[in-house]
């Protein structure tokens, strides 16, 4: 029996300090793989909502107030009846509320950068990518959530998918994947841009353009020359008519890929830009 009270204490110290137990080990825990590492940080995106789930107001209150602004508005003026015009309405207005919410993802990361967060990740070993490409996967619920909540105030208004259930759920799918690649782009500002309201202000300066000026609320036919040739080739415009007529079941193979490729074009080009710049921050 030990006769040293210091021995005793740091022997029984050992025996119920779980830091101490962990330290002793021979062999460590495994350092997570890539996988692992951005579920973790998505979760962490998740948590944040929990804590503060003001941040779900612009997911939430935004589709709610366009689809009833838009509908009750100008339903009569464009088509006459506010039901035929919700048909053609909500895929659009659908599109532009979750491209919308995709700038919260620059916006996030740059409070994240100010307030040194992104420090501390950089000098955690982890693989690299993972609290941006976590972040991107947290943002994807709030798509999500954006999707659910346009689409079921649309059928309680009388929107009625030829497509069916499977239409729906295909037309968020493709709109959620477009969204996700377009994020990547959001990235970059966030990372060079001084303050999270900068990235706010160019960012929704980007997108005005591109949502406005497209499909999403009139038929391009009606527009003038030089203003059909934008939205033609706006790939806003393209990607709500793959997502209404997924809806619709009317949709076209060449439809589908082109928001495929886009999606993947937009991530091949963005993801490296944003990750270049991320490994190059002091």
């Amino acid at each position: 029996m030990s006769t040293h009270p210091v021995s005793d204490a740091l022997a029984a110290s050992r025996e119920t300090n779980p830091l101490v137990q962990a330290l002793a080990l021979d062999t460590h825990p495994r350092r997570p793989g890539p996988v692992a590492t951005s579920l973790a940080f998505a979760w962490r995106a998740l948590l944040k909502i929990k804590h503060v789930p003001e941040q779900l107001f612009d997911v939430t209150l935004t589709p709610i107030i366009f689809t009833l602004m838009f509908t009750y508005l100008f339903g009569g003026a464009i088509a006459g009846s506010t039901g035929e015009y919700l048909q053609f309405l909500l895929p659009g207005i659908l599109v532009q509320t979750v491209l919308i919410t995709t700038v919260y993802t620059g916006f996030t990361l740059n409070t994240d950068i100010t307030k040194g967060v992104f420090d501390r990740f950089r000098s955690l070993p982890i693989w690299r990518p993972a609290p941006i490409v976590g972040a991107l996967l947290g943002d994807s619920v709030r798509y999500t959530i954006a999707s659910a909540i346009t689409v079921g105030l649309g059928l309680v208004l009388g929107f009625r998918p030829a497509g069916g259930v499977v239409g729906v759920l295909a037309g968020v799918g493709l709109l959620v994947l477009f969204a996700f690649a377009l994020s990547w782009a959001f990235t970059i500002l966030g990372l060079v841009m001084r303050t999270p309201n900068a990235v706010m202000g160019t960012s929704m300066m980007v997108l005005f353009p591109l949502t406005f000026a497209s499909n999403v609320f009139v038929d391009p036919s009606t527009m003038p020359s030089w203003l059909q040739a934008w939205v033609n080739i706006n790939p806003v415009s393209h990607l709500v008519t793959a997502v209404r007529g997924v809806m619709a079941g009317t949709v076209t193979l060449s439809q589908v890929v082109w928001v495929l490729v886009a999606a993947a074009a937009l991530t091949a080009v963005f993801a490296p830009i944003t990750m270049t710049i991320y490994r190059r921050r002091s």
